[in-house]
């Protein structure tokens, strides 16, 4: 039953509750009920927007937020909320204006909203601004292990592996319980053939803080080799069993797949750096995870002759193969997958279609154009 009797605060403070909860629907309901009474309590729009964002409804956000802006133009909330939502409908120009204001009204030492806004162009492959505004929260807060595990991912993701190093390792030094961190650590160590270093963080995890099969797979291995430990020893089964739970909708060929290209010609195991299991680093945080909208969100790996090599969902890495070709800087992602279909055909023969990056980018490896490695 509704209660005429309370403020457009505590119908802001009951929705933000539900929100907490992960109930949307309640929360959408209750601040109906508050706007219907105080139709011009901003705060109540941005609980709205939010709330529309949290189930993907992302016009009707736009729609909360902009409303909330009419009320207060320049309500840093809003700002936040309505970027977020540009960004949603790939309109980066725009979002990345509201968060510039936001950095205009003096914002930059706010520690929670600074590291929202470089998240959500985390999500959505802006990584560049995305590293400028974990980077903005490290000065104002340079002991904030959070920011510098963010600034760590997104220096990955632009291939600076030094910096990314540093900060992973900052961030662990200021806080030893960043699970995320450590894996993500270990994996990029490994990969540089650091196998002590990296065995060292993979066993200072617990297997519930690992979301991606890869580095579970390299501990065990890691762990028969130094310690000469059975497959069946006690000590692995823990990591055996969290295996199982993140690959127990993987498809028996796939599995089989990964099986044989793990073996050598006399059935053992290859040497670790001879093989890519899996294919990829862990690059999706449980902090940084795109909501699910029904559409794959699987991490993919592609190399190009150049010998960069691209990480992220197919759109992400036609992204980033975009913003590296300098004369592309401008243009839109379509223009560019058009562009570079036509240059592809003209040196292979091959026709290769535009429409999709994920089209796109399979067409590419069947004419040889570039590598999926995952």
């Amino acid at each position: 039953m509704s209660d005429p009797f309370l403020s457009s605060d505590e119908y802001d403070e009951r929705a933000h509750q539900l929100y907490n909860e992960g109930q949307y629907d309640d929360a959408i309901d209750s601040l109906r009920e508050g706007l219907a009474l105080y139709p011009h309590a901003v705060e109540l729009y941005v609980g709205m927007g939010y709330a529309r964002l949290a189930r993907e409804e992302f016009a009707w956000a736009r729609r909360a937020f902009e409303e909330a802006r009419g009320l207060d133009a320049d309500h840093e909330d809003a700002l936040a909320g309505l970027g977020e939502v540009l960004l949603k409908f790939g309109e980066r120009a725009g979002a990345i204006g509201c968060f510039e204001r936001i950095l205009a009204l003096g914002f930059e030492g706010d520690h929670d909203l600074m590291l929202q806004l470089g998240r959500a162009l985390f999500r959505e492959g802006v990584l560049d601004q995305a590293r400028r505004f974990f980077e903005i929260a490290l000065t104002a807060h340079p002991d904030s292990a959070e920011a510098a595990s963010c600034a760590g991912y997104a220096a990955h993701r632009l291939a600076d592996e030094g910096n990314s190093l540093h900060w992973l390792r900052r961030a662990l030094e200021l806080d030893p319980s960043l699970g995320e961190a450590r894996v993500y650590l270990a994996n990029l160590l490994y990969d540089r053939g650091e196998y002590e270093a990296a065995l060292f963080h993979l066993e200072r995890t617990d297997p519930d803080e690992h979301y991606d099969a890869l580095a579970i797979w390299r501990l065990i291995e890691l762990k028969k080799s130094v310690y000469r430990l059975p497959e069946d020893d006690p000590e692995l089964v823990p990591w055996h069993d969290r295996l199982s739970d993140l690959t127990g909708d993987a498809e028996p060929d796939d599995l089989l797949l990964a099986e044989i290209e793990a073996m050598g010609p006399d059935g053992q195991v290859r040497d670790p750096r001879q093989i890519e299991l899996f294919g990829t680093l862990l690059t999706e945080l449980q902090g940084m995870r795109t909501r699910g909208t029904g559409v794959s969100a699987e991490v993919h790996r592609v190399s190009i002759p150049s010998g960069a090599t691209y990480v992220g969902t197919w759109e992400e890495i036609v992204r980033q193969m975009k913003d590296d070709a300098a004369e592309w800087a401008g243009g839109s992602l379509e223009q560019y997958m058009e562009a570079s279909a036509k240059r592809w055909r003209k040196q292979t023969g091959l026709v290769i279609p535009a429409g999709d990056p994920e089209s796109f980018l399979r067409a590419g490896a069947d004419a040889g154009v570039l590598r999926i490695l995952h």
